[in-house]
């Protein structure tokens, strides 16, 4: 399907060498501040062209709001928007060989299978120019989120091929220096490593120069990108089949290219015994009630994020305990694998199941971790404020009923 979310809703349209590419937006709530200034930083970090390690196609992407917005207000009704596509080449990929050949590890043999026709260009539908209107989208997701709860989400190049930030060994939720990391990185930190994003300089330089020497060999190769969000409200997910973590993971694992997701220790943390793994409640520090304007705040706001009680000394759970956030950074690791078109003549079948060899043509980046940044960011974003608009729903209802008490005891809060 092409649609994500069920309070949220992204519904994504558009192949890699159409006119267009965008979505369409429902249940975003009116009264927000939205100009597409809000939305073309994430559109421009995702743009191809970016660096000699990316496509060398050249669009820029500019987002266009269609529909759903009035002076620069949105109306609480679907907001379309609308990308361009510029520089379409189709005649790159349309050649009786690649005509002849499925692709090895693409879509084209599955799509086929599947619909009985596919795209004659590009990658159609499984292309990752599908993913400019999950970015568009994620970018007015995350304005609501930041706007009302000051939610943070940020994600970087943590590794690609055997170049990794944190030695592999290590379990990154007991390592001092990624804690600190998820902490404190911010966007702007990630962008000054440029161009591969990843927040240490030497590494950096070293992943950059790993892609070069792939894309110079016609070749590709694979990584991961870890992200983290910050001042997340607890009592967000729903169990049992939507749990946070879970839609998480079906978000990431809907991007192009991904092959793995793993939250908090991880596969790591399989390692560990309950004793250590176990993340302890402390109390939390008190939360002031005096308003931004120094005033005493006469009552709750019962709308307001919630503030939790308690807190946990560690964070090896990742901000989800029972499929549901507890007030700590949320953060994920996302695998991507080599970019599945790639210059070298490669033996394989083609449709009739005769052997023969493909070599592949066409614009296509050596490795898609740098620009998954923004994508992955993205997909958190809907996810989020998918589980916001289904929690506070939920709480409204809740606010028009009395408390419950029994013996003197209160027994719903």
């Amino acid at each position: 399907m092409s649609t994500f979310g069920s309070h949220f809703r992204v519904t994504t349209y558009g192949e890699s060498h159409c006119r267009s590419v965008g979505c369409i937006i429902d249940g975003c709530p009116p009264g927000m501040l939205l100009t597409e200034a809000d939305i073309q930083p994430q559109m421009t970090r995702r743009r191809p062209g970016q660096s000699a390690i990316t496509t060398p196609r050249n669009e820029a992407d500019l987002v266009e709001i269609q529909s759903g917005t009035e002076f620069g207000i949105t109306l609480g009704t679907p907001i379309g928007l609308r990308v361009l596509n510029k520089d379409q080449r189709p005649k790159d990929y349309g050649n009786k060989t690649m005509d002849l050949y499925p692709r090895p590890s693409h879509a084209d043999f599955t799509y086929l299978e599947k619909y009985g026709v596919k795209a004659s260009s590009g990658g159609g539908r499984s292309s990752a120019r599908e993913t400019i209107g999950r970015v568009a989208a994620g970018a007015i997701a995350e304005k609501y989120l930041r706007t009302a709860y000051n939610i943070e989400i940020v994600a970087f190049t943590s590794s690609i091929g055997s170049i990794s930030l944190f030695p592999p060994s290590t379990t990154p939720s007991t390592n001092p220096a990624f804690l600190n990391l998820l902490d404190t990185i911010s966007r702007e930190a990630v962008d000054s490593f440029v161009p591969v994003r990843c927040p240490d300089h030497s590494i950096n330089d070293a992943m950059e120069k790993l892609v070069g020497e792939y894309r110079d060999r016609d070749d590709s190769i694979g990584g991961t990108v870890t992200c983290v969000i910050r001042n997340v409200p607890t009592g967000l997910g729903e169990p049992c089949f939507d749990k946070l973590e879970a839609k998480l993971a079906h978000a990431m694992l809907s991007i192009p290219a991904t092959k793995a997701f793993e939250i908090g220790s991880g596969f790591e943390g399989c390692k560990m015994p309950g004793s250590v793994h176990n993340d302890p409640f402390t109390a939390a520090e008190a939360v002031s009630t005096v308003g931004t304007d120094g005033q005493q705040e006469a009552a709750p706001n019962p709308f307001a994020p919630k503030k939790p009680r308690l807190v946990t000394k560690t964070n090896n759970s990742g901000g989800v305990q029972g499929g549901i956030s507890n007030g700590a950074h949320i953060y994920f690791t996302v695998g991507f694998k080599p970019p599945a078109t790639i210059g070298q003549a490669q033996a394989t079948a083609d449709y009739d199941a005769m052997d023969g060899i493909l070599e592949a043509k066409g614009r296509h980046d050596p490795c898609v971790v740098p620009r998954a940044i923004p994508i992955v960011e993205a997909m958190a974003s809907l996810v989020i404020m998918d589980a916001v608009c289904a929690q506070r729903g939920r709480e409204a209802m809740r606010a028009l009923l009395p408390n419950l008490v029994k013996d003197g005891e209160q027994l719903t809060r």
